[in-house]
């Protein structure tokens, strides 16, 4: 299958004066396959983090090679580094990181704002991954005014509104009650039911069951990457 991204060697340090260094990622490689949805596990300290920064282009790696869509990601100035990023993640957090003081639209506009999407465009990109979400009818109220399952919904569209080829989500059923974080999962489901490559870290198994693939780190290497099922 076509690799979305891939990793090879990647190696993470932090060092800072005369401390030991610390080894967050040893030597991990790992293709992702587009369309495949994809669960990243493993203890506190196990490098799930390090590893969606570098995968997310938020951190580069010390040593190794990544290379997103095709390009190699060490060669890109930081620039060119921000717009890939833009082109090909979406991102969902456990925390909505949504701007109060905007509008759910005006939210899922913002990644469109870096990336000089003309405004009349932007608008109607935003309503489109809110439709998607199911939140059309929620249209210019702010978050407060929304509960905790909607205001994921929205930061859901506005990982998609970009239309990434990976999304990444770092425990995004966190703070929801069990019947709200259903939702949010089938949600994800169906996104990649539709095709949208999906890695996600979580510390639940029942969750990684739902996943093509279960990669679990153990002190800065993968330990286990086991494919449980087949796509359809």
């Amino acid at each position: 299958m076509e690799s979305v991204a891939r990793i090879e060697n990647i190696a993470k340090v932090y060092q800072k004066g005369n401390s030991p260094a610390v080894y967050a990622l040893r030597d991990v490689t790992l293709a992702i396959p587009r369309g495949q949805y994809i669960a990243i596990m493993g203890p506190s300290g196990s490098g799930k983090s390090t590893l969606m920064n570098i995968l997310g282009c938020l951190d580069r790696p010390t040593n190794g090679s990544y290379f997103l869509a095709g390009r190699d990601v060490a060669k890109m100035n930081d620039t060119d580094l921000s717009k890939a990023r833009g082109e090909n993640i979406g991102f969902v957090f456990q925390a909505f990181n949504l701007i109060p003081e905007l509008t759910v639209e005006e939210n899922v506009e913002v990644p469109l704002f870096y990336q000089s999407v003309p405004k009349a465009e932007s608008r109607k990109r935003a309503i489109e991954a809110l439709t998607l979400v199911g939140l059309n009818e929620r249209l210019g109220h702010r978050p407060s005014e929304l509960s905790g399952g909607q205001q994921q919904r929205v930061a859901i569209a506005r990982a998609l509104v970009t239309k990434p080829s990976i999304l990444l989500a770092d425990e995004p059923t966190g703070n929801l009650d069990s019947t709200t974080g259903e939702a949010i999962l089938s949600m994800f489901d169906d996104l990649h039911q539709k095709g949208l490559t999906i890695i996600m870290v979580t510390h639940d198994d029942s969750i990684a069951d739902r996943c093509e693939r279960v990669v679990r780190l153990k002190d800065g290497n993968i330990d286990r990457d086991d494919l449980m099922k087949v796509k359809a």
